[in-house]
């Protein structure tokens, strides 16, 4: 019963491929879910330094995966 109402509630989207860090899939994930943050946001969020959160930020940027919107990041469409 409990994995059937997993199923039915699950609405997001499997992860992209390039995700290969506990840490970059963290970060993607926390995106999707919020709508976007700012590199403060996250690493409040997710208890992570700033320079580490910067430097997952610019590699999934680099992948195309996120985009930066003013002071915030979002997840590319």
């Amino acid at each position: 019963m409990l994995m059937q109402d997993t199923q039915s509630t699950d609405r997001h989207s499997p992860l992209p491929t390039e995700l290969d860090s506990a840490q970059s899939k963290l970060v993607y994930v926390t995106l999707e879910a919020t709508g976007g943050a700012t590199t403060g946001d996250l690493s409040q969020l997710l208890n992570m330094q700033k320079l580490t959160i910067l430097s997952v930020l610019s590699s999934l940027s680099s992948q195309g995966l996120i985009e930066e919107t003013g002071s915030a990041y979002v997840v590319a469409n």
